[in-house]
């Protein structure tokens, strides 16, 4: 079977890194899932999503020049496009747009908190008593 970049195949994993996971594609040809791909949420350890000699399904995404694979399993779900418009969605949703003046009276709030705690944290490391040495 002829690997191309759009296909949605089945493959063994092969190995696990903290970057992604290998994966043995049909005919023995070897792809790498890169930890951004494994999943729609944020990814910390790629073994939470996947084991050794599990069998996944994955899209290849890429190839280039020197035969590298770069292959996604939240992109192999047929689902995947739309459950990134409703998250979005509901993203935007939950937070509502602050206008400029709300964010930059925060900000302003927020720095003269943090200003005021590098003062008191810088005067009282001083110290010296006043006498002049």
């Amino acid at each position: 079977m002829s690997i191309a970049v759009g296909n949605i195949l089945e493959g063994v994993v092969t190995g696990i890194t903290k970057f992604g996971a290998f994966v043995e594609l049909p005919g023995g040809v070897t792809g790498l899932v890169h930890i951004s791909e494994v999943a729609d949420a944020y990814v910390k350890d790629v073994n939470d999503y996947v084991k050794e000699k599990d069998k996944v399904k994955i899209k290849v995404i890429s190839i280039d020049d020197s035969g590298k694979i770069g292959l996604s399993i939240k992109k192999a779900d047929p689902n995947y496009g739309k459950k990134a418009i409703q998250r979005k969605k509901s993203h935007h949703n939950k937070r509502p747009e602050l206008s400029f003046e709300d964010k930059l009276a925060k900000f302003m709030k927020e720095s003269d908190e943090r200003q005021q705690d590098i003062k008191r944290n810088t005067d009282s490391k001083r110290g010296g008593g006043g006498k002049g040495y």
